[in-house]
């Protein structure tokens, strides 16, 4: 997906959280706030983007958005208990109505048999309804990892609005 194509569909975003007077906030790790970035990068996004989270370490992720210690070393940074935090932790430390969370394995190292290079979970969730999860595996080096998360992560997210 090429960066015009990521604007675009940003801007998609944008506009289905301004139709329905909601704001969104994001829990990104291994896209290092990629998704925050699009999205202020469109003016008037003050309007319906709310906060980011770039929670890198096992550290920020248990003091900014408490996910557990123990979800952690159970589970691992890269796992769908650690997204389901993620985003519920964004939703408990904001006011917005939807929330993103995104941890993965953009490489090249840092990969396992377990979880290889390229793993990543996806959260999405609305403070009145069900929280969804995702595990893609993507391909490429560690640029086309992350791009193909940052873009699953926006579809997500305008999933999620299309139920509301």
């Amino acid at each position: 997906m090429t960066d015009d194509e990521l604007t675009d569909l940003a801007a998609q975003l944008g506009r289905a959280l301004q139709a329905r007077d909601w704001k969104i906030a994001t829990a990104e790790s291994c896209t290092g706030g990629w998704v925050a970035k699009l999205l202020t990068d469109i003016t008037g996004s003050s309007a319906w983007f709310e906060r980011g989270f770039v929670t890198y370490s096992d550290a920020a992720k248990q003091e900014l958005l408490e996910v557990r210690a123990a979800t952690l070393k159970d589970f691992g940074a890269v796992s769908e208990q650690t997204a389901r935090e993620l985003v519920s932790g964004a939703l408990a430390h904001s006011p917005a109505e939807v929330a993103l969370a995104i941890t993965g394995i953009a490489g090249p190292g840092g990969g396992s048999p377990d979880k290889p290079v390229g793993l990543v979970w996806f959260a999405w969730a609305r403070r009145s309804g069900a929280l969804r999860v995702l595990q893609q595996q993507f391909s490429g080096d560690r640029e086309a990892v992350r791009r193909q998360a940052v873009a699953a992560a926006l579809y997500g997210a305008l999933s999620v609005l299309s139920d509301a």
